[in-house]
């Protein structure tokens, strides 16, 4: 290689100077940093200096004298970590750095499974209470039920140690294949249990709910999007389609993003041939089109997409193709605004950087990405903070647009506006009526979720014997007083109360709505959660009257 030659030109050239032994180490580190760069794309290499002045030189020899000559001891691995996250803070707010440990969890989250028991938990008084089974899975193989305590893993106490609940994840998972010891204490049973569960790949779900919302109508929540989302979007589609479904519901809102290609899978299933779904295009990296092929399978029907504030990065793709190529009516409120291609560099120890490297555009030439300044991340964390003080969240009317922010749907040419974000056709308001200030100190004191454990852990048998089906359960079930009583009486002792008769009155209908929706989550799973909770959504019932209409 023509630049290892030249490198090794350099290191011929040192003299016996007291530098020579440090300048002979930058000169091997410079060889091997060159190998690394080698593997970079051709059009990021034309560019480096590999000169005698040049800064990569400069930081190899900066970080070796440090290393080697520096007072005291350093850690030479946070050195260098540290000196990425420095070179990154000076950039856009989504380049990142991630340890092994956080890059291996945020795959995971991404690659649609891991390897554990296969059980869904909470902690309940510093003790693991499992929720749910996974089908089939583990823990449910080895006679695992829902309800159990989980006391201790391979003979160590994990209740009541107050260990993280991140440890105990350490402990529970582990290679497929590989053996766990678990003690269980059984509501009903005098004596501890014990289970030896064979870990298996879990699937991680990135669609958190679907069902018929009304006859002909589907509804499907995305949360992420990760490696299985086409496969489980498209499961989802089937069965809704089984049971009548003409006309769709695609519920976006808190959708974060994740993979591009899934984004590009599902917006291709609403577009026709060659229509235009994404382009990216970078200083570096030229145009690239991403568009609709062939096959399709809800290229008909009326479809209506929700997002919200917190819609992001591959969600915003979805919702702009569909909005611009005018498939489809966008409800709700003006997404997040993150509109960045990041391209992953790995490290040996597995650690990851995630480099910014293009930005997204939407059919109509709509950038997504809302503006920021280079290194000033803290103004950029506060955008949704003030959004929500100039009024974006309650009022349309607050959001101005430039002209020059104009752009015009591919088909009925709409007017769409550019600037951050995808605007809806159809704003919602944020709708704080439902919340009094009693209600949300009980959920931050975590004292709703602890009661419904509580109860369920108790009554959990019997709910399931008396609702058979989702079905009588939904239109027969009322949540007792009792349980209301104990989520007031436990407020009161960790000084969170009512500052009158009228607050709590106003807190109690929508306290026993997420109540309702909670049980049902704990006896069947999220679709059901949904499926009571989306009955009062605003958002919910706008979507459905434009598809009535």
């Amino acid at each position: 290689m023509i630049q290892s030659k030249r490198a090794y030109s350099y290191m011929n050239k040192i003299t016996t100077s007291p530098t020579a032994e440090l300048c002979h180490c930058a000169g091997l580190a410079v060889v091997c940093l060159l190998l690394f760069v080698s593997a970079l794309p051709a059009a990021a290499q034309m560019h480096i200096n590999y000169g005698k002045n040049s800064p990569l030189r400069k930081l190899q020899i900066a970080e070796l004298a440090i290393n080697n000559l520096y007072v005291d001891s350093v850690d030479e691995g946070r050195l260098v970590e540290d000196g990425i996250r420095g070179m990154i803070e000076k950039l856009d707010p989504h380049s990142s750095y991630s340890t092994a440990k956080e890059t291996k969890a945020m795959n995971e989250s991404l690659n649609g499974s891991f390897d554990g028991i296969g059980v869904q938990f909470n902690m309940q008084e510093d003790t693991l209470l499992v929720i749910q089974t996974i089908l089939k899975g583990p823990s449910e193989r080895a006679g695992i039920l829902a309800g159990d305590r989980i006391v201790a893993v391979n003979d160590t106490a994990i209740a009541g140690v107050k260990m993280a609940r991140e440890e105990i994840m350490r402990r529970l998972r582990g290679p497929k294949g590989t053996k766990v010891k678990l003690t269980i204490v059984r509501r009903g049973i005098k004596d501890k249990l014990t289970f030896n569960v064979t870990r298996d790949k879990i699937p991680v779900k990135t669609i958190d709910g679907y069902y018929m919302i009304r006859p002909q109508v589907g509804y499907i929540r995305i949360g992420s999007f990760g490696a299985t989302t086409y496969k489980e979007f498209m499961t989802a589609v089937g069965e809704l389609r089984a049971k009548g479904m003409r006309d769709l519901i695609l519920d976006l809102q808190d959708n974060g993003g994740g993979y591009l290609q899934a984004a590009v899978q599902i917006a291709n299933e609403f577009l026709q041939p060659k229509d235009l779904i994404v382009y990216t295009e970078g200083r570096k990296f030229p145009r690239q089109e991403y568009h609709a092929q062939d096959g399709g399978s809800l290229r008909e029907g009326k479809v209506v997409v929700l997002v919200n504030e917190f819609t992001a990065s591959a969600a915003e793709i979805v919702t702009g193709a569909i909005q611009d190529q005018d498939r489809g009516l966008v409800v709700g409120r003006r997404t997040f605004g993150k509109g960045l291609v990041q391209r992953p560099v790995e490290f040996e120890d597995g650690s990851m950087m995630r480099l910014t490297i293009a930005h997204y555009y939407t059919p109509s030439g709509r950038c997504i990405q809302k503006p920021y300044t280079k290194g000033d991340k803290k103004d950029y964390s506060m955008d949704l903070d003030q959004r929500y003080k100039h009024g974006e969240f309650y009022s349309a009317d607050s959001i101005h647009f430039a002209d020059s922010l104009k752009y015009y749907t591919l088909r009925k040419h709409r007017t769409v506006y550019g600037g951050g974000g995808i605007m809806p056709d159809y704003f919602v308001p944020l709708d704080t009526t439902q919340f009094t200030t009693f209600h949300r100190n009980l959920v931050a004191k975590n004292v709703v979720l602890e009661q419904d454990l509580k109860f369920m852990d108790s009554h959990r048998k019997e709910l399931k014997k008396q609702y058979p089906d989702f079905a009588s359960y939904m239109a027969r079930y009322e949540v007792p007083q009792s349980l209301v009583d104990a989520i007031i009486a436990e407020g009161k002792k960790q000084k969170v109360e009512p500052k009158d008769a009228a607050e709590l009155k106003a807190t109690l209908p929508y306290l026993r709505l997420q109540l309702k929706a909670l049980i049902a989550r704990d006896v069947w799973d999220m679709s059901e959660y949904f499926q009571i909770m989306n009955e009062q959504n605003k958002t919910i019932q706008q979507a459905l009257r434009l598809i009535a209409e």
